[in-house]
């Protein structure tokens, strides 16, 4: 197992956490894309990447863990739940993201969200 692939997708996780775009964005390539399942761009670009995060980054409860991690060769499968502050409460939704990695560095990124629950509704 290539240690260099699970890093770049670690340190991406911990900023995620820590709510810093500049440096979960640095893990991303700087023509990099990041897709829905479905092929829909999300975001092409490491700049357009780290605007779209912005917003994201604002909710207070925002946190990622992961579920399971495959790695096969220079690709990371990661299933994750993420908690997130919903317009209509406190929640979570399960993620499978998978991560192409170059140069030690995240070249696409292809998202699937589903099992939406909301645990704490908003008054």
């Amino acid at each position: 197992m290539n240690d260099k692939i699970i890093e770049v997708v670690d340190r991406q996780l911990a900023a995620y956490n820590r709510k810093d775009a500049a440096e979960w964005a640095s893990t991303y390539a700087v023509e990099a894309v990041q897709r829905s399942i479905d092929g829909e761009i999300l975001a092409n670009g490491r700049a357009e990447i780290q605007k779209n995060i912005a917003a994201r980054f604002l909710e207070p409860d925002l946190n990622a863990s992961i579920i399971e991690r495959r790695v096969y060769d220079d690709t990371v499968i990661d299933h994750e739940l993420i908690i997130r502050n919903f317009p209509e409460g406190l929640g979570s939704v399960e993620m499978l993201c998978i991560y192409s990695i170059e140069n030690n560095l995240i070249k696409s990124g292809i998202f699937k969200v589903f099992n939406k629950k909301l645990t704490k509704p908003s008054i």
